[in-house]
């Protein structure tokens, strides 16, 4: 057992320093026409740059990276915020009274309401919420957690206006909740002067999504989906954050619904309605779906939605994995060792879907929540290995299969009463003396030390670069020497690549996001690149698959 644990370690840290693998050239060449399409452009032989990112001699419609774009497309090492603006007693016991019957928001506001009225109650949720993160928790979760990024989860009942709660248990008690939108506002204002973006998390809609108490209520029925009057104002729901997106205010994403019951018929219908929804007022916005817990499906939906030629603008989609070992049946006959094995197999069903946007569309998949919680039936087959080991290993192999092949994992969660929260707690499993997850390895780069990376990969540009094209131009006349081909589209998308994770990871200081961001939601940055570029053709892949080296290179010349 020693050496499983030996090896898992070595296997942990070999990964995290080694540099990224180039992306693979191998595909089939493609029938061209006899003609060169007017649409190409000649090579520019340099991207002239002050720090990198001046891009006059690329494409106009190409700008650099905003801040707003780092915020969204960078990894995400992540958490959930926990119950706050959405009560789950298990979590914050206190925020109800002893004698509630419930587990739920509702349950615990009528409590109160009852024993000390609605003013009272209102002011006491007000100084909660205003209460639930206070500066030096920014401090830490910046500063020593390494956060990027929170996933916020909110009830429809929080938003301001009595229209959002009209016709549903929580009309009577609205008032209580005036001032909730105010509170969301400032808290996402705050994570975001610290560098901290903020996912917005639908974790309660109208009637529920699912049969849990964190959908709001103990009624133990989904009636979202299946009511036409909870779809519509599900949709109302999104569509107040994207105007809140739309006039400014900076956010990572907004995640629709969270874990819908799989048996929900007409979920991705409702997906449809709901980004169309979104994309009519802010279209940039990243829109999270989840897979319902079915990830295959999720991901076909994604790539027919995420294409590079929308016959309208659309939102890109995420897609939110949930990933536990601690619930079902099957994974409590599991011992820690074989659940550790198993977590180098997840996000399997992303083979193959991934490397080609222009062929078939993006796919991306971040994981919305995870923990390092084992059940008890797991933990009585640990055998003679101490349970902080297997658990440090545990959160090691997660953390390196996320980084992997997720664009970002959200921890479950960061507040509760019992903090710092044990195998359920950010706090505790972040702890920088005694880490069970670990954040990405650029993470720790010293800022002092960013500013001589950066210098590197100037000093390093054309080398680089002459030497992509060259194997890329290479590879293609070795393997179709009489195929029509256009390589200034590789060397183009490579320049923009390499640029793009220059301005990632050189941050943006004076518009609040700091240096050493990895650009780590790659599969839809590709997207968001290619529709920009307003390339059409049979040579746009050889733009893409130049985006796609240039961020390697980049990346592997300043070791992140």
């Amino acid at each position: 057992m020693k050496g499983f644990i030996g090896k898992a370690h070595k296997l942990f840290n070999a990964d995290l320093v080694a540099g990224p693998q180039p992306p693979s050239e191998k595909r089939n060449p493609r029938p061209l026409s006899a003609s060169k399409p007017s649409s190409l452009i000649a090579p520019s032989s340099t991207v002239g740059f002050s720090g990198m990112n001046s891009r006059s001699n690329l494409l106009p419609s190409i700008q650099d990276p905003s801040a707003l774009d780092i915020l969204r497309y960078r990894y995400h090492h992540a958490t959930n915020l926990g119950s706050v603006y959405v009560l789950e007693r298990w979590l914050s016991p206190s925020r109800f009274p002893q004698d509630t019957s419930g587990s739920s928001e509702l349950e615990a506001v009528k409590a109160w309401v009852a024993k000390i009225g609605t003013e009272q109650t209102k002011q006491m949720f007000e100084t909660c919420w205003a209460n639930a993160i206070l500066d030096e928790d920014i401090d830490w979760l910046r500063n020593e957690a390494k956060g990027t990024t929170v996933r916020l989860p909110i009830g429809y009942w929080d938003l301001p206006g009595e229209e959002f709660t009209r016709g549903t248990p929580f009309e009577p008690i609205s008032h209580i909740y005036s001032n909730a939108w105010i509170s969301i506002r400032d808290l996402i204002l705050r994570l975001r002067a610290h560098n901290i973006g903020v996912l917005i998390d639908f974790h309660a809609v109208p009637g529920g999504a699912n049969t849990n108490d964190h959908s709001g209520t103990n009624s133990n029925v989904a009636e979202f989906f299946t009511s036409p009057y909870n779809r519509k104002l599900g949709i109302r729901c999104a569509e107040f954050v994207a105007r809140e997106s739309a006039a400014g205010l900076q956010l990572a994403g907004i995640s629709l619904v969270n874990e819908p019951n799989t048996d929900s018929e007409t979920i991705y219908d409702w997906y449809d309605e709901a980004t169309d929804a979104v994309s009519a007022i802010d279209s940039s916005l990243p829109i999270v779906i989840s897979d319902a817990w079915d990830l295959k499906r999720a991901i076909g939906y994604s790539l027919r939605k995420n294409v590079v030629n929308p016959t309208k603008p659309i939102n890109p989609i995420v897609i939110d994995r949930h990933m536990y070992w601690c619930f079902n049946d099957a994974d409590k006959k599991k011992s820690p060792q074989d659940i550790i094995q198993e977590v180098s197999t997840k996000l399997s069903e992303l083979n193959g879907k991934e490397g080609s946007v222009t062929d078939r569309g993006a796919v991306q998949v971040i994981i919305g929540e995870y923990s390092n919680v084992l059940s008890a039936d797991t933990w009585v087959k640990t055998g003679e290995t101490p349970k902080a080991e297997l658990i440090k290993i545990f959160g090691a192999e997660q953390s390196l299969r996320y980084q992997q092949r997720a664009g970002g994992a959200f921890f479950w969660t960061w507040k509760m009463d019992w903090m710092p929260g044990g195998e359920w707690g950010f706090k505790a499993q972040s702890n920088p003396q005694n880490r069970f997850i670990f954040p990405p390895p650029h993470a720790f780069i010293p800022e002092r030390n960013i500013f001589g990376l950066l210098e590197c990969a100037r000093n390093r540009k054309e080398e680089r670069m002459w030497k992509a094209v060259d194997q890329h131009r290479a590879y293609y006349d070795h393997l179709a020497p009489n195929t029509l081909a256009d390589h200034s589209r590789y060397e183009h998308g490579w320049k923009i690549g390499y640029a793009d994770a220059y301005v990632f990871f050189e941050g943006k200081a004076d518009e609040a996001v700091g240096p050493g961001n990895r650009l780590g939601n790659v599969e839809l940055w590709l997207l968001k690149r290619i529709r920009e570029s307003g390339f059409a053709g049979g040579f746009v892949w050889e733009y893409e698959q130049g985006i796609r080296r240039g961020i390697h290179d980049f990346n592997a010349v300043v070791g992140i």
